[in-house]
């Protein structure tokens, strides 16, 4: 299909939620959501969409799309992709809503070094649009408008370096489906942006790519429980978990143990890559952190509620989802693991 062309071709204006907030430190993830009727047999529907920052679209309840961290880095003073997603099968005729988080992401997150923020920008901010092709040949277009609410969420803080911290006493069960009550949201800013430089993407999108499970629980001479990836990876870790309301787990990443077999974060210099979770109750949970990700084979698990063992903790492999063009095995087995650390390298590199 033809993407969209010129600035022109958007309908949507670029808003902002209307909330207080610091934006010289890390603060609560944005939600913004808007509902909408449709009425006709729906054909096909696009919607289009990029943010200022990080963002998670869902349609009436589902996620949109299998791509991660979208819209992606760029040169955001240069160019900013979007996406085009078909969510034919997610709308319906009749109530719809769409829910979006925003996440700062390397647009107004810690970027670098010398714990510098705001480099391209201190505000979040949505440009979508759907356009619905109904049989019989009519369209409509839905936009972001100044009819969008916006509330914070579960997520207190999330940085592509520092981790994220999650409260799952803070979420919102059905804010991205028609009849939610939003009474006591806010409002959301219309404002003016360029839309000249928005280009579809240059390349594959970050995905989900693969899994890696523990190869072993173990204490480290300091005291520590630390699940072995057995691999070097990027991505984050997906726990399961099951305790009382308000318990914290958290989750710390590393590359290496040191000489004594402890936890070893030097190299990691200001990043924290710690991962927070506070459970919500009442049976087994099961969490992803939403816009960041690390560079580990070891996790320091704190707080867990049980025993850590295996099944707790998942990798995520996640890594711009490129075509592997060719294998290399020989008879040497020296040679096959530098292959494969070449292999995982490119991986954790790409995203």
């Amino acid at each position: 299909e033809v993407s969209l062309l010129q600035p022109s071709d958007w309908k949507a204006n670029w808003i902002e939620p209307d909330l207080p907030e610091d934006a010289t430190k890390s603060g609560p993830s944005p939600l913004l959501r808007r509902e909408f009727s449709l009425a006709g047999d729906i054909e096909r529907a696009r919607a289009y969409v990029t943010s200022h920052g990080l963002y998670e679209m869902a349609i009436n309840g589902q996620l949109v799309g299998d791509a991660v961290l979208t819209p992606g880095w760029t040169s955001y003073n240069k160019r900013l992709q979007y996406q085009t997603y078909d969510v034919t099968g997610l709308l319906k005729k009749g109530p719809n809503a769409v829910g979006v988080t925003l996440g700062n992401g390397w647009y107004r997150g810690y970027l670098a070094w010398d714990d510098k923020r705001n480099i391209y920008g201190s505000r979040l901010g949505l440009l979508m649009q759907i356009v619905v092709s109904y049989r019989g040949g009519r369209q409509e277009t839905l936009a972001s408008d100044g009819a969008w609410k916006s509330s914070t969420g579960p997520i207190l803080m999330s940085e592509i370096y520092h981790g994220e911290t999650y409260d799952a006493r803070l979420e919102k069960p059905g804010w991205s489906s028609p009849g939610f009550a939003d009474g006591g949201w806010s409002g959301v800013k219309v404002v003016e942006h360029r839309k000249d430089l928005l280009v579809a993407p240059a390349g594959p999108p970050v995905r989900r790519t693969g899994e890696i499970k523990p190869i072993k629980v173990f204490k480290t001479p300091a005291g520590d429980t630390v699940a072995d990836m057995g691999q070097n990876m990027v991505g984050w870790v997906r726990l399961k978990v099951e305790g009382p309301t308000g318990t914290t787990v958290t989750l710390r990443h590393a590359e290496v143990l040191d000489k004594q077999g402890d936890f070893y974060t030097e190299n990691l210099r200001a990043a924290k890559q710690t991962v927070r979770y506070t459970l919500k109750g009442g049976g087994t949970e099961t969490f992803e952190p939403h816009f960041t990700f690390q560079g580990f084979r070891f996790v320091a698990v704190d707080g867990y509620p049980g025993q850590v063992t295996p099944d707790s903790l998942t990798g995520i492999v996640v890594h711009s989802d490129m075509a592997l063009a060719s294998t290399f095995e020989t008879s040497s087995p020296l040679i096959n693991q530098l292959q494969h650390n070449i292999l995982w390298g490119q991986k954790g590199n790409f995203v």
